[in-house]
C-alpha cells in the first residue's frame, strides 16, 4: 500500500514537469521557422538591395552619372546572383562554372529586373493611372528602388510622383520652386510620395528605413494628407 502511493506520488509529481516540457517544446518550434524565414529573405533580397545601395552611393557621393551608377550595382549584384547559382551548381554537378553562370543566368537575370524595374508600374502599386502615367519621368534610381521594395511589400501605393506648379495650385497649395517633385535639369523627377494611411506604423517606419539606408532623403509629413516623401538629392 505504502509502495502503491509513492508511486502514485511520484507521478503526480512528475507530471507537471512533463507537461511543462510539452509546452516548451510546443511554443519553441516557431521561432527556428521564424529565423529561417528571415534568413530565406535576407538571402533574397540582399542582391538587389546591393544594387540600390552601390547605385545610390556612387551617384550622390563619388558623382557617378546616372547609367553609370546603376551599371555598377547591376555589376555587383549579377556578381552576388553568379555566388548564389554557382554554389547551387556545384551542389548538384560538383563542379564551378562561374564564367558560365554569369553569362547565362546571372547577367540576363539582372539586366531583365533592371529593365522590369525601370519601365512597369503595376497598378496595384499607383494610386491613379496619372501616378503610373509619370513613372518614367522619375530618376531611374527611384524607379529601382521602389521597384525593390515592392518585391518585398506588395502593399505599398506611390501617391505621387512628378508635379508642375499647377498641380500644387490644384491642391490649395503654393507653388515650391524647389520642389524634387519638379522634372530637374536632367529630365527626371527626383521625389516620390508614398501612402503611410492604411497601413501600420512598424510597416511605415521600415519603409523610411529602407529608403535612408539605402542613401536617400525622406520626410514624413502631412501637407496633402499623411504620407510619406522621399527625394534623391539633385547634383
Amino acid at each position: 500500500m505504502d509502495s502503491s502511493a509513492l508511486r502514485e506520488w511520484e507521478r503526480i509529481a512528475a507530471g507537471p514537469v512533463a507537461v511543462s516540457a510539452v509546452a516548451r517544446r510546443r511554443t519553441a518550434w516557431p521561432l527556428p521557422i521564424a529565423r529561417l524565414a528571415a534568413q530565406a529573405l535576407l538571402v533574397a533580397v540582399l542582391p538587389f538591395l546591393v544594387l540600390v545601395k552601390v547605385a545610390v552611393f556612387l551617384y550622390t557621393r563619388e558623382g557617378y552619372s546616372t547609367v553609370l551608377a546603376l551599371a555598377c550595382g547591376t555589376a555587383c549584384t549579377a556578381a552576388i546572383v553568379t555566388a548564389y547559382a554557382a554554389l547551387v551548381w556545384h551542389h548538384f554537378t560538383g563542379r564551378v562554372r562561374l564564367a558560365l553562370v554569369a553569362r547565362r543566368f546571372a547577367l540576363p537575370l539582372v539586366v531583365a529586373y533592371c529593365a522590369y524595374a525601370l519601365i512597369y508600374l503595376s497598378t496595384a502599386n499607383a494610386k491613379s493611372e496619372r501616378v503610373r502615367a509619370y513613372y518614367t519621368s522619375l530618376h531611374p534610381l527611384l524607379r529601382v528602388a521602389l521597384s525593390t521594395l515592392i518585391f518585398v511589400d506588395r502593399d505599398v501605393v506611390v501617391t505621387d510622383l512628378a508635379r508642375g506648379p499647377k498641380d500644387y495650385a490644384a491642391m490649395g497649395l503654393s507653388p515650391n520652386d524647389g520642389s524634387l517633385h519638379y522634372v530637374q535639369h536632367d529630365g527626371y523627377a527626383h521625389a516620390a510620395d508614398l501612402r503611410t494611411a492604411d497601413r501600420s506604423e512598424v510597416k511605415n517606419v521600415l519603409v523610411r528605413a529602407y529608403f535612408w539606408s539605402m542613401g536617400f532623403t525622406t520626410l514624413r509629413h502631412v501637407g496633402t494628407g499623411d504620407h510619406l516623401h522621399v527625394e534623391l538629392p539633385v547634383r
